[in-house]
């Protein structure tokens, strides 16, 4: 009798760790209107974990609206409204921490020097630069996908964020450490583990499959180029500053999706 209810104890602590990873994972990427939950280590390693799952759900969103105004409105129109979008079901978020550390690197400074560049309020020259090239690069591949088949823009969009998403899960692997003693970063650090994320690798390469009609290989080699670019950018970033913080994550996102969906629309 003890032993089963030592097992439903269990059971029920993984659920509820479960559902407040949930919770802070959708809080965390994307403007669902939900109440903070609880906030520790444990839960921010399970939000870290079903990053890529937000992702998808999200680009499932954005998949519909790109779909729907490529009906009524020219592609151009239809990829710029569908980024904007995007980022305000993101709250910018993301963005923000993209302008934040290409300007810190971009200032050749290292350590506390480079973090006082990040946390300061304004976006310099380097910052402004990254978002336009990423937004460009963004609204120009969602123009180019609008006439595609429903079913590969639709696998496109969802793997597309869910690549932003793994990037993030990457990042907060064992073993990378976290740039200050404070912060998101050093809440996530270190949680996410080798299986999950071979798991979430597969899975997202094969939400990809679909991606370009007629070869279904490009999306999954996408999704790898993507993933091996924001490594590059955290090796980079862990060498200069010490290691990750929230606005560097909030840059693989961006620097993961964006590279996603150039690898989709090159046809060659």
């Amino acid at each position: 009798m003890s032993e089963d209810r030592s097992e439903g104890r269990s059971e029920s602590r993984f659920e509820g760790r479960f559902a407040a990873g949930g919770r802070l994972a959708l809080t965390t990427f994307t403007v669902a209107p939900l109440r903070a939950g609880r906030v520790d280590r444990a839960t921010a390693g399970t939000a870290m974990t079903l990053a890529p799952l937000v992702g998808a759900l999200l680009g499932v969103l954005l998949a519909g609206l790109l779909g729907g105004l490529a009906a009524i409105a020219p592609p151009l129109v239809a990829g710029v409204v569908t980024v904007a979008a995007a980022a305000l079901l993101t709250r910018g978020l993301h963005l923000d921490g993209l302008a934040d550390t290409v300007d810190a690197l971009g200032s050749y400074r290292s350590g506390e020097a480079a973090l006082r560049i990040m946390r300061q309020p304004d976006v310099g020259p380097f910052g402004v630069t990254a978002l336009l090239l990423v937004l460009l690069l963004q609204a120009a591949s969602f123009a180019a996908l609008a006439a595609r088949p429903w079913t590969a823009l639709l696998a496109t969009l969802a793997a597309g964020a869910a690549t932003g998403r793994l990037a993030v899960s990457w990042a907060c692997r064992r073993g990378v450490p976290a740039a200050r003693p404070e912060g998101l970063g050093a809440l996530v650090a270190g949680t996410v583990g080798p299986a999950a994320l071979l798991g979430l690798s597969a899975g997202v390469a094969l939400l990809a499959v679909p991606a370009v009609p007629g070869r279904p290989w490009q999306g999954p080699l996408a999704v790898a180029v993507a993933l091996a670019g924001t490594l590059l950018l955290l090796r980079h970033v862990v060498r200069r500053i010490g290691g990750i913080t929230g606005d560097v994550l909030g840059a693989s996102v961006e620097l993961g999706g964006t590279l996603f969906y150039l690898g989709v629309v090159l046809t060659g």
